[in-house]
């Protein structure tokens, strides 16, 4: 049976327990066994991570153990595919370069704090995540992050909103929504989900996290029936 592990903690401000339970559902609905533990002691464990098709964090802050990160970086480097949301994936653990490495972003800022209203533009192109999705409104936090090059960007929104050191720069659209590659494996990552309500009052961006988790969990298959391997991959870096 296909299987996710979402694994949630941390600051309690980004109510992990609800928005871990609100993708538990997601995904139990699109016929995969769900199970949300609340602690780190899953991912010591290499063999139990390969198990899975998808691994979604919901852990904001706080620390990884050097094991841990490495565990994940091998499994989703095998196929496992890995989502996640807001500060539950970008703003995890903090000192760790190799998990920012993997997810394609880190939080830095969100000027004007809670309760900013901006848009989401959808990037209309060949991702089958936004095919169809129009762009929405939100009010939550505007999140400003530092970004990997590499990803593809599915949705962004306009900087500055409000008047903070940064609007001494040109506007910028930052990216909200984006797709990546580790090794084998899918990385999908959404910036939206301060507070779980805001999938409620924002449709379409529950919809998109649906759609984002679904396409990291389909790589998993897709890795396996092909027998990919993670030897090219392999001691290519060293950690730290």
């Amino acid at each position: 049976m296909k299987k996710v592990l979402i694994f949630e903690g941390g600051w309690d401000g980004h109510e992990p327990k609800l928005v871990s339970a609100r993708f538990g559902r997601l995904m139990e609905q699109a016929g995969y066994q769900v199970d949300i533990v609340h602690d780190q002691q899953y991912l010591e464990d290499l063999e139990t991570l390969m198990t899975y098709d998808l691994i979604i964090p919901c852990w904001t802050m706080g620390e990884i153990s050097r094991e841990a990160v490495t565990n994940i970086s091998k499994a989703v480097g095998s196929g496992v595919g890995l989502a996640g949301c807001h500060g539950g994936m970008c703003d995890a653990f903090r000192q760790n370069t190799e998990w920012q490495f993997i997810t394609g972003g880190q939080w830095v800022s969100h000027p004007g704090g809670d309760g900013q209203e901006y848009m989401v533009n959808i990037c209309h192109g060949s991702s089958p995540i936004t095919q169809g999705l129009e762009d929405f409104p939100v009010c939550s936090e505007h999140y400003y992050l530092h970004i990997d090059p590499a990803i593809e960007v599915l949705a962004t929104t306009r900087f500055p909103l409000v008047h903070y050191y940064h609007i001494s720069n040109k506007p910028v659209d930052m990216p909200v929504a984006w797709t990546k590659y580790w090794g084998n494996g899918r990385v999908f990552y959404c910036s939206l989900g301060h507070h779980d309500d805001v999938f409620d009052k924002s449709p379409n961006a529950q919809e998109l996290m649906r759609r984002g988790m679904l396409w990291a969990a389909e790589g998993c298959a897709l890795a396996r029936e092909q027998g990919l391997t993670t030897e090219r991959f392999e001691n290519t870096a060293k950690m730290y």
